[in-house]
């Protein structure tokens, strides 16, 4: 059964089930959902994402490529690991770097250094209802990269309604985090795109 077969607009401003971070292994453990299944858990509903084209998974291909070979060993690069925001929010975010003494189960808003997510058909929403959870969660800088434009936003300083700070770059314009070491900071226009 193809993944638009799960997806439903039924219920459509009908009160639907909530469903917790816990809840939702369970049914992975169970077999009702697959273990690959390409979904994030936003406030309590099951949220399809958009599937990865070509050029997102070039670009992330390279960066990840690049950044494993620059991180200095007090850090973690992670792709597409599950992020648990809360008890009922989690999302998998393309990239997220973060201190190695923290480990996996110490990701959090205030311990990640980095996260970033790649877009091509899903930039409108990473750039507005996506952000708009990482901010309410704390993450302090995060990058979305249009995979088809080679372009970045950088959001920082994080608030209840947003975050305070974001600015557009070019794919020339050097990319520096501000709290992950130096070592990720790069142009994409210099990343191998094959």
């Amino acid at each position: 059964m193809g993944s638009a077969a799960r997806v439903t607009s039924a219920a459509e401003g009908l009160p639907r089930r909530r469903f917790t971070v816990a809840e939702v292994e369970a049914m992975v453990a169970a077999g009702v959902m697959e273990e690959d299944e390409r979904v994030e858990l936003i406030g309590g509903e099951l949220v399809p994402m958009s599937p990865k084209g070509r050029r997102h998974e070039t670009v992330k291909i390279a960066l990840v490529d690049r950044w494993i070979r620059a991180r200095p060993e007090n850090c973690t690069v992670a792709q597409e690991t599950t992020f648990g925001l809360s008890e009922d929010t989690y999302l998998e975010p393309d990239v997220v770097i973060y201190p190695r003494a923290t480990g996996l189960a110490g990701l959090a808003g205030a311990t990640v250094l980095l996260v970033v997510e790649i877009a091509d058909s899903s930039l409108r929403y990473d750039v507005g209802r996506k952000a708009a959870l990482y901010a309410s969660f704390g993450i302090r800088e995060l990058w979305v990269i249009d995979a088809v434009r080679l372009t970045t936003r950088i959001f920082r300083e994080p608030g209840s309604d947003g975050y305070r700070d974001m600015r557009d770059l070019a794919a020339s314009d050097p990319l520096v985090p501000l709290l992950a070491p130096e070592a990720f900071g790069l142009r994409l226009d210099e990343l191998e795109l094959s």
